[in-house]
């Protein structure tokens, strides 16, 4: 009894300000795309029951040709695969705020995806011998214990929410789920196997239960996923394919349409504009496969303000036309060392951050809504800040000595 689990496909993501020649957003072009691989990869497999860990859409209302996408790649499904059971949950992504709004996952239930968007079911096959709980992450409404049922040799729990103390940092803020579940709460060693949604790395919660990650890079920090990747040794995007009787565990890696590269990142230290332009410069040419037509960025730390504003602006322009996106992630220096007698310090003998320092800071690190350019946002959050600061002295009244 094999399984095939998958989760976070994200249908309708919107990223940059790239179209293609039909006038759709390129990141969303790749999404799609990769879906496509992912369920030629599923269907090579040929499991006896698949399983959707949620957030098929990135938004509560996909556009059309979303919608049209997810019914074309599930029908595939349906008609290559007629015996194979597809069971999916709602996400938080898809997952309207008000019940009466209606959910659209139930479209799919008119060709044969068994489909929990409202509440948890349960769904039973027979033939099979297997019984899955699944669970959506819908707010305000009660979930029930996780416990298997009786009578069927395959129990799984299909899920899509947070598990307590799991999701990294850069993951946990940036997107919150409905549920938050402690680890103890699966019973895990209950089930057959646990099958989860929301988090976009592929990880292991417990024994047989699994995060299968996201197809594509689809969250508000992609860099975030990479790192996660490298320090866990992920390859990368994909799904996981379980045998519910010997326990036999594969991960099958989906190649993302579109490439991302994050570059060696560059210390700035005692550079001027002319020698950091030169660094970058040589890691946009030993970027393995060129930048072309990929999502690239460059980190540049300890980089003082001015050195940003003197670099070659033609140099990035012509990063950014050869690149689907390029960003240049630019960081302050770190607080300088005290200098006795001048300034206000801190206790360990640092100087104090300025506020537009500290504001800089947390600008840079906070999570960002797709296509948001960062550095666009920093610089316009300094402005309106320096904005604020200019009303305040004009209208402070003078005094004469």
């Amino acid at each position: 009894m094999r399984l095939v689990h998958l989760a976070d496909l994200h249908l309708g993501f919107r990223q940059y300000q790239r179209l293609t020649a039909t006038g759709i957003n390129q990141r969303e072009a790749d999404v799609a795309k990769t879906l496509q691989q992912a369920v030629a990869q599923v269907i090579e497999v040929a499991p006896d029951v698949i399983v959707i860990g949620g957030d098929i859409f990135h938004t509560v209302r996909p556009s059309n040709p979303a919608i049209l996408h997810a019914y074309r790649v599930l029908l595939r499904l349906r008609e290559q695969l007629p015996d194979t059971p597809i069971i999916m949950v709602a996400g938080n992504h898809d997952a309207p705020r008000t019940a009466e709004t209606g959910c659209i996952l139930r479209l799919f239930r008119e060709i044969g995806v068994h489909v929990a968007d409202a509440q948890a079911e349960l769904f039973a096959f027979p033939s099979l011998s297997l019984a899955v709980l699944a669970v959506p992450d819908v707010p305000g409404v009660e979930r029930p214990a996780f416990d298997p049922p009786e009578g069927y040799q395959h129990k799984v729990l299909l899920l899509h929410g947070e598990i307590a103390g799991v999701l990294p940092e850069h993951a946990a803020s940036a997107d919150r789920a409905a549920i938050e579940i402690k680890p103890e709460e699966l019973n895990a060693e209950r089930w057959s196997y646990v099958a989860l949604g929301h988090f976009h790395v592929y990880r292991e919660v417990a024994p047989r239960a699994y995060y299968s990650g996201s197809l594509d890079y689809t969250s508000s920090n992609p860099w975030g996923e990479l790192q996660e990747e490298r320090e866990r040794r992920v390859p990368g995007k994909g799904f996981i394919e379980q045998d519910l009787v010997s326990g036999a565990h594969r991960f099958h890696p989906v190649a993302p349409a579109r490439v991302l590269l994050d570059l060696e990142p560059v210390d700035a230290s005692g550079m001027g504009a002319q020698e950091l332009d030169g660094a970058i410069r040589a890691r946009v040419d030993s970027a393995p496969g060129g930048i072309d037509q990929r999502i690239v960025r460059v980190t540049v730390r300890n980089v003082a303000r001015h050195v940003v504003r003197e670099l070659d602006h033609g140099a990035l322009r012509e990063y950014r036309k050869r690149a689907t996106h390029f960003h240049l992630d630019t960081r302050r220096p770190e607080p300088l060392p005290r200098r006795s007698g001048h300034g206000s310090s801190t206790a360990g003998g640092a100087r104090r951050a300025t506020l537009p320092e500290l504001v800089g800071e947390r600008l840079r690190e906070r999570p960002l809504p797709a296509g948001v350019d960062r550095e666009q946002f920093v610089t316009l959050g300094l402005r309106y800040l320096q904005q604020a600061e200019d009303a305040v002295m004009a209208a402070m009244p003078v005094v004469e000595g």
